[in-house]
């Protein structure tokens, strides 16, 4: 896909034309800081893709559409959790409206994703199929489960064993990078009324893109600018296990190419309507933030 960034941004200011309009309208302070986390930009990748995997299974925009804004609600709700003090205290949503407000946004954002799901197009079974996808790739086992391993059992780095490191390395990313990713299609798919064999393929394409984008996020922090990463310090200085520290540069960089094919591969059952989710896969290896 030649024109992969114009067709991203596109598909992206159509969901930004929907988020808002899905929070609830009252003036309060809990809604401020909602809405200040959840319109703060981005290139709404998570939406955009349960949208386009809507679309390789028959679906439309408009009936998926409140599930997809339920993914960037999810999205929202974990990066400002994650930016507290007792996280990766990051000045966000806490320095502006106080620690208990951005608590209770991210808590917000979580609970009205599923009121919001169900609102989409589609028979209830799907609903119902779909609510239980995301809750089970977002809470205990898939992305909380990732940033609890990560959080809170960091010190187990201290093993020296690197079939055990490489193991939990990619458990921990798998799961809190990847899941969500993984929910974003599956989501879509489901609504639109995937088949078995297409839910798998879409399944395996977001697993093998979240740990790439994984692999390279810990190769930029190394080699990348930090301007345009927007980050100060670096995992190494924090202490850190990434996949270039266990692995090096060199073999991170193959792992990931290895992910991109594997993703690209999943994809041929849909025939020649995947340019964009091939362009995205070939984004994430060359990209430079």
């Amino acid at each position: 896909m030649t024109d992969f960034k114009a067709y991203l941004s596109k598909r992206s200011k159509l969901v930004e034309k929907n988020l808002k309009k899905f929070l609830p309208r009252e003036d309060s302070l809990l809604i401020r800081a909602m809405e200040y986390s959840l319109m703060a930009g981005g290139k709404r990748l998570r939406p955009v893709l349960a949208l386009e995997a809507a679309r390789l299974c028959g679906g439309s925009d408009s009936d998926i559409m409140p599930a997809a804004c339920a993914l960037e609600y999810i999205h929202t709700y974990s990066l400002i959790h994650d930016d507290l003090p007792a996280m990766d205290n990051e000045p966000t949503s806490h320095r502006k409206f106080g620690e208990a407000a951005a608590i209770l946004a991210g808590d917000a954002l979580l609970t009205e994703a599923f009121a919001l799901l169900i609102t989409s197009r589609a028979d209830s079974s799907a609903k119902t199929r779909a609510v239980g996808i995301l809750a089970s790739k977002a809470g205990a086992r898939g992305m909380v489960k990732g940033q609890s391993l990560d959080t809170l059992e960091g010190g187990k780095w201290n093993n020296k064993n690197k079939k055990v490191l490489a193991k939990r390395l990619n458990l921990i990313h798998l799961n809190k990078t990847a899941a969500l990713i993984e929910a974003s299609l599956c989501v879509g798919a489901v609504l639109a009324g995937a088949s078995d064999n297409q839910m798998k393929a879409l399944e395996t394409y977001g697993r093998n893109i979240g740990l790439a984008f994984q692999i390279t996020d810990d190769i930029l922090d190394i080699v990348g600018n930090k301007k345009l990463l927007g980050k100060k310090g670096s995992d190494r200085e924090n202490g850190k296990l990434t996949y270039p520290a266990l692995y090096g540069l060199d073999k991170s960089y193959v792992m990931a190419r290895n992910n991109i094919f594997k993703a690209k591969s999943s994809l041929k059952i849909f025939g020649r309507r995947t340019a964009f989710l091939e362009s995205l896969a070939d984004y994430i290896l060359r990209r430079e933030h």
